[in-house]
């Protein structure tokens, strides 16, 4: 039955809408019930803001267990702790920066982090993933290979081609560079299961301990071969320069991606991150016709090994730049694109759902505990400024009757109460996020302190416009299959 269910054509258009349909049911739920039982729809409201409390209390904890954890490995000598390990002379870097029209001086503060790092350059392999259509890309390898020949074991150009069956991305990009580095392996007949493979996006800068700090979790894990490693990729690299709406989103992604990693159980990476490429040679890669890569790959890897496959958390930093186009109307537009382009992840639960069916060998449960975390997370994004702003008021307006009953005539008061509980977070959110950027020496002017709290006055206006509406754009372009392109984001 199982697998009858699978192999049916309408399923997989079925998977596809099955999230933007909960989703704008969810959203619309207090307009088409209230006419009809309007209690239910406000004790609807009451536990979704409940829980929506809860959530906010764990972020704040799992945010500041991250950051008490970071202050101890940001600062650890790693490169120490790994010249006691037997197997290192037979770890190998490869760090992949895949790229497309960005500029050279932005690459060149990316490969310089890189090169600053405590661990042995002649073990670092640095491999340029450019796109054969950018007209400029063998220019800037030339320059880069000049300028860093020296610090890396050796530099490799890949050039990237669209075919047919792939879509413009990272993943396809990737995909076509992990090829070549398995090839070089092979050839140098370096062991596959010890060679590390690093997706280093274009702005991101890595802390100074991050490969010896991987190796040493590496090295020390029993199951290395089946996991994944991620320390928060935190948006700080042009903090002052962004305006303060940009600014607020900036803050609260790095705070989010904070909390994420003391998550262990659900931790999935984003963005930059590392694995063995054993791992990526048995899933065959990076899907190619998929535009958000990171959660899908462990996805892939998910589904063809089961539970063994893991996120595991490294406690450092890696300072990222957020969207920044030079003209704030600019800026916007690009940051919205930006956070559409990352909720069109909803596509991944599809994509899971149709993997559980045909996986018999990984149990159920553990299948739909994924299932439900991906749908979860998914979930909040496009309903929760809805739900959380809006509903309270509207079951009294349709149903005047309901209105003048106790829980019609409170609704909207404890709601409103709920949702200023959770606002009062904010207060450790900032005081993270002053803390986070020392240590990537981004100060906090003393000035600009008063501003730093004020801006949250329009913390509603900001979620609903660079939030819940691109992802809402996306799940319903996804309900009415209307699919997204890749965009380049902008970050002069």
């Amino acid at each position: 039955m199982v697998k009858w269910i699978a192999q049916r054509t309408w399923f997989p258009h079925f998977t596809e809408k099955l999230i933007p349909i909960i989703t704008w049911l969810l959203i619309t739920f207090p307009l088409w019930f209230s006419p009809f039982h309007p209690a239910v729809v406000a004790y609807f409201i009451i536990a979704f803001d409940l829980y929506f409390f809860y959530r906010a209390i764990n972020t704040v904890i799992n945010a500041t267990k991250s950051y008490l954890k970071i202050r101890v490995g940001y600062i650890m000598n790693f490169d120490r702790k790994i010249n006691k390990h037997a197997h290192l002379k037979q770890i190998n870097h490869f760090i992949i920066i895949p790229n497309y029209l960005e500029s050279l001086e932005k690459l060149k503060t990316t490969i310089s982090a890189i090169v600053a790092n405590n661990y042995p350059g002649n073990k670092l392999y640095l491999v340029m993933a450019f796109e054969k259509q950018e007209e400029t890309a063998k220019e800037k390898y030339k320059m880069i290979n000049k300028l860093y020949r020296n610090k890396f074991s050796k530099i490799f150009e890949t050039y990237h081609q669209l075919s047919t069956n792939e879509v413009p991305g990272k993943a396809s990009n990737q995909t076509w560079a992990a090829k070549q580095i398995s090839a070089y392996v092979r050839e140098k007949q370096l062991d596959h299961q010890q060679t590390l493979i690093t997706i280093c996006d274009a702005d991101s800068q890595m802390p100074k301990n991050y490969f010896s700090y991987l190796t040493h979790e590496f090295l020390i894990d029993s199951e290395h071969d089946y996991h994944f490693y991620w320390a928060p990729v935190l948006l700080y690299g042009n903090f002052w320069q962004l305006s303060f709406i940009v600014r607020m989103q900036a803050t609260i992604s790095s705070i989010l991606r904070l909390a994420f990693l003391s998550q262990k159980e659900n931790l999935i990476q984003i963005s930059t991150y590392s694995t063995n490429l054993w791992l990526l040679e048995q899933i065959n890669y990076w899907d190619v016709d998929i535009i958000p890569e990171d959660w899908h790959v462990y996805l892939q890897a998910f589904f063809k090994f089961g539970s063994k496959v893991k996120t595991l958390p490294l406690y450092t930093i890696i300072n990222s730049d957020a969207v920044n186009s030079g003209a704030i109307w600019k800026t916007l537009v690009n940051r919205y694109e930006q956070e559409k382009r990352w909720a069109w992840g909803a596509s991944d639960i599809a994509y899971a759902i149709r993997q559980s069916f045909i996986s018999p060998h990984i149990p159920w449960r553990a299948k739909l505990k994924k299932i439900l975390y991906l749908s979860e997370n998914h979930l909040l994004w496009p309903t929760s400024f809805f739900i959380l702003t809006i509903s309270a008021s509207i079951p009294p307006l349709i149903n005047p009757l309901f209105k003048k009953t106790v829980l019609g005539f409170i609704l909207p008061k404890l709601s409103g109460f709920i949702l200023t509980l959770t606002t009062s977070m904010l207060f450790v959110y900032v005081y993270l996020d002053v803390q986070l950027r020392k240590k990537v020496k981004v100060a906090t002017p003393l000035q600009s302190i008063p501003f730093l709290l004020i801006q949250w006055y329009f913390l509603p206006f900001v979620s609903f416009l660079l939030s819940s509406l691109p992802a809402l754009e996306s799940h319903t372009r996804l309900l009415f299959g209307k699919k997204i392109t890749y965009k380049v984001t902008e970050k002069v």
